[in-house]
Formats: structure tokens, C-alpha cells, sequence
């Protein structure tokens, strides 16, 4: 009686031992790490929000980036608004509640740097593609489909001395010219003050617009509008607006994503600019997703530059990029 006690207290053990084998010796996927440097499933899952605001022209660009991102990403919910890039930087540089990055289509102010400074926010700037300064008309403009840099300046120029068609040559029609273009908080709108036209006034009769839908519908049902903006916007709106080839001194140059690229004469390259986003690095440092996104978008960013109206960066602009944030991990 007594071996059988003993025989049925061994099968009993037996049995718990090998529950606890099937259970992993007593680990959870809870645990921060499991003893071997590997993470758990816990620690590999991402979570939370991501938020980004700024340049209009960097939109299309962050908003495909984003909706891939969470297509990988389930558990992060990536934002994507587009004040401008001037009011954009308004919503990074604050001492609490920032967002995490502000998309822009000019480098960060001297004055921003400072108030990020003195709010103790280290702000990185990644170039993520290359633009084209795009002027573009109507269709049924037929006359204007090729001006010279100069010619096409002018045209926003409070000192050009145009104002109809015909001013700029005497077979294009009398009338009178509609120029338009983003407002102040874009800095598209920066980069043809400051550079395009040398900090030069904007002529009087300009319309100014927060929105590209905007001047998107305007120039199209305006024969005689004129308006000046990104590539991309273009590139989405071609069945709509034709785009002015710019003579730069060797002939006509059509803008598209192969000569913005181009850094030799026969490219776009008076006009092409880089565009951004700066990133918080102290938000990157405390939330997870955030860093992951930054290094997804910098890993992903020639893709994607193409696909929405963006010349690529160069491999060694991206590695460099890369590299940096793979050193805040």
C-alpha cells in the first residue's frame, strides 16, 4: 500500500513539472527582457501617438509616410496637420505639449533656434527630399508655357513693371495678370521672398492664400492666374494646371522630379530647394515611437519623396541621417 502512495505522489510530480515546462519555467511576455538580451513581445510592441504639424508643401509627403507607418503599426496613431511651416514651428517650440516634429520647406529661423534654446529643446534638422518652385497656369493659357527667370519674377515683383501679359511680350494678350501664391506662414511663400526674389515687395495686386487647394481652383478657372508652389501640388493637379518651363540661360527646363534633381545647367536648380523636418530629440528620447518613426521615415524617405512629387536625396544624405538617430537608441 505504501510503494503505491509513493508511486502515485511521483506521477503527480511528474505531471507539475511538466506544466511548468509548458509554461516557460514560470517567464511572462510581460518581462522587460529575457535573460538573453532578446526583447519580449511586450517590448517590441509600439504604442501611442506621433505628432507632426507644419509646411503644406512637406504634406503629401508626411501624410503617405504616416498612413504606411501605421500600416505596419497598428498600436500608434501617427498625426499629420499642415499650419505652414512659420506656424508650425509656433506648435514645436513650446515648453509643454510641442509636437514632435515640424515639417518645413525652409531651414529653421535664427530666432527659432533661439527659443528653442532658451526652452532647453534640442531640435535636429533632417532634409527628407528636394522640391521645385513651380509656377503654374492655366490650360488654356497658351501664350506663357515659357518665360525666362526673370520674366516669370517680375511677374510678383512690386517693381517689375508687369502687369499684363503683353508687358512681357507684345504678342501675348493685354490682359491683365492674376498672380497668386501661399501666405506668409508658408515657407514657400519665405523662399520666394527671401530667395527667389531677393527680399524684393510682393506687387500689390498678389493673392495670398493659407490653402494650395485654394490656389489650385483659383489658377484653373482663371485664364489669366498665375501661382507659384511646390512641385508635388503640380504633379497631383496636372489634368488640371500646366506648369511655366523656365528658361535659366540654356534653354526652356520643364520642372519634374528628374530636373529638380539635376545639380548641372541643363536642371532646375535656381528653383530647387530641400525640404525638412525637425525633430524634437528629447521627445524622441522619451517615447519609443517617436524614434522609430524618425528612423521609418529617413529609411523610407527616397521612396516615398518619389511617389508624391519629391526628388530622392542622395544615399549618403540618408545614411547620415540614419546613422544619428540609430545613436539616440
Amino acid at each position: 500500500m505504501k510503494s503505491f502512495k509513493n508511486l502515485a505522489l511521483l506521477i503527480v510530480m511528474g505531471i507539475l513539472v511538466v506544466f511548468a515546462a509548458a509554461c516557460g519555467g514560470g517567464e511572462t511576455a510581460e518581462e522587460t527582457n529575457t535573460g538573453n538580451g532578446e526583447a519580449t513581445e511586450e517590448e517590441a510592441t509600439l504604442e501611442g501617438s506621433v505628432v507632426i504639424d507644419g509646411s503644406g508643401t512637406v504634406y503629401p509627403f508626411m501624410a503617405r509616410m504616416a498612413e504606411n507607418y501605421m500600416g505596419e503599426n497598428e498600436e500608434v496613431s501617427v498625426e499629420v496637420s499642415r499650419a505652414g511651416t512659420s506656424a508650425g514651428f509656433e506648435k514645436f517650440l513650446v515648453a509643454e505639449n510641442g509636437t514632435d516634429f515640424n515639417d518645413a520647406s525652409r531651414h529653421i529661423k535664427d530666432e527659432e533656434t533661439a527659443k528653442a534654446e532658451e526652452l532647453g529643446i534640442e531640435v535636429k534638422e533632417f532634409q527628407v527630399a528636394l522640391d521645385g518652385l513651380t509656377f503654374v497656369i492655366n490650360k488654356e493659357n497658351d501664350w506663357a508655357t515659357e518665360m525666362t527667370q526673370e520674366e516669370v519674377v517680375k511677374i510678383f515683383l512690386a517693381e517689375g513693371g508687369v502687369t499684363k501679359w503683353s508687358d512681357i511680350n507684345p504678342e501675348w494678350p493685354a490682359e491683365e495678370i492674376k498672380p497668386m501664391g501661399p501666405n506668409e506662414n508658408h515657407g514657400t511663400n519665405e523662399f520666394m521672398f527671401e530667395t527667389i526674389m531677393e527680399e524684393k515687395d510682393f506687387v500689390d495686386s498678389v493673392n495670398l492664400q493659407q490653402e494650395y487647394s485654394t490656389l489650385v481652383d483659383l489658377v484653373s478657372k482663371d485664364k489669366n492666374a498665375i501661382a507659384f508652389f511646390g512641385y508635388g501640388y503640380y504633379d497631383s493637379n496636372k489634368d488640371k494646371l500646366s506648369a511655366v518651363n523656365v528658361d535659366f540661360g540654356n534653354g526652356p527646363v520643364a520642372p519634374s522630379l528628374d530636373t529638380i534633381g539635376l545639380d548641372d545647367e541643363a536642371g532646375y536648380k535656381p528653383f530647387t530647394r530641400p525640404v525638412f523636418t525637425y525633430l524634437n530629440v528629447d521627445m524622441a528620447k522619451e517615447k519609443p515611437q517617436v524614434l522609430d518613426y524618425a528612423i521609418y521615415t529617413m529609411e523610407n524617405a527616397q521612396d516615398v519623396a518619389a511617389e508624391t512629387g519629391f526628388a530622392p536625396l542622395k544615399d549618403e544624405v540618408i545614411q547620415e541621417s540614419i546613422s544619428f538617430l540609430e545613436g539616440l537608441k
